[in-house]
């Protein structure tokens, strides 16, 4: 359950208020529809194997999504939560997709990750024929026309930003797209507090205070967290940083993997943001 944050709480100190729940009407419409897509055929069965560690439903009803908003989803990599966006906002709202724009000196990866999405939407027109695709450069991003959207959302992406250096930007960009009011949704890898800057990029775990402040500096205001996301099993000192846990498994020796897959997916801070 998302937790609201007092005036006087200071950057990362969770308050004790509770939000007031979304009308019953509402949450359950939207709860329902959410049921419907995570349910649905187009999924990738190895997708719904996350749905444990990932909590989507809770964390975009914390989040306070609504069927007919305006969402902005931020490099949607493979579509895992494209998968359940797309058709609850498939008839009343929109989905855009903001990706990286392609250009001649764009990494293979980026090349083959957009390809593969595109596919992907592709394939299930009835399912994703409602998903607009916008590129952008992270240098310099602009995402959507000002104060046009209801939602932004991005998951497991601030790391990359803090290494490529452009955290800033991506964060004012969210503040530049969204409508006075507007949510930013976070849900991120999590440090322990006061984990110096150097070591959250080379881990891809940051901490809850870098990441409040970004959004404090783009004109955001803390509304809530949720431990919706929490992984109490991760102790976050793999040497391969969080890429030793599933879903990657990155570089771990076999003789290890059953003790990494028994720590599931890395401990995720849930932030929800409201443009002043």
């Amino acid at each position: 359950m998302l937790k609201a944050l007092s005036k006087k709480t200071s950057m990362g100190v969770i308050a004790a208020i509770i939000l007031g729940a979304a009308a019953p009407g509402v949450a359950a419409d939207v709860g329902a529809m959410i049921d419907e897509a995570m349910s649905g055929e187009h999924r990738l069965e190895a997708n719904k194997l996350r749905d444990g560690f990932r909590h989507p439903k809770q964390t975009l009803l914390a989040f306070g999504l609504e069927a007919d908003m305006k969402v902005i989803e931020i490099t949607p990599g493979r579509g895992w939560y494209t998968e359940i966006l797309a058709p609850v906002l498939r008839d009343s709202g929109t989905m855009y997709a903001a990706s990286y724009e392609i250009t001649d000196r764009s990494r293979d990866f980026f090349r083959q990750l957009d390809a593969g999405y595109r596919a992907k939407l592709e394939a299930r027109p009835t399912v994703y024929d409602g998903v607009e695709i916008v590129y952008f450069n992270p240098a310099a991003p602009e995402l959507a026309p000002p104060n046009s959207v209801d939602m932004v959302l991005t998951f497991r992406n601030v790391h990359n930003w803090a290494k490529a250096g452009t955290a800033e930007a991506m964060f004012q960009a969210f503040s530049n797209a969204l409508k006075p009011g507007g949510i930013l949704g976070v849900v991120e890898h999590r440090a322990k507090p006061g984990t110096p800057i150097e070591k959250q990029i080379k881990s891809g775990y940051m901490t809850e205070d870098y990441v409040i402040e970004m959004a404090l500096k783009a004109g955001f205001r803390l509304a809530g967290s949720s431990e919706i996301n929490a992984n109490p099993n991760d102790t976050k000192d793999y040497p391969g940083g969080v890429w030793n846990l599933l879903p990657n498994l990155r570089n771990v020796p076999e003789d290890e993997v059953a003790k990494y897959r028994a720590i599931g997916e890395s401990d995720r801070m849930t932030l929800k943001f409201v443009k002043r």
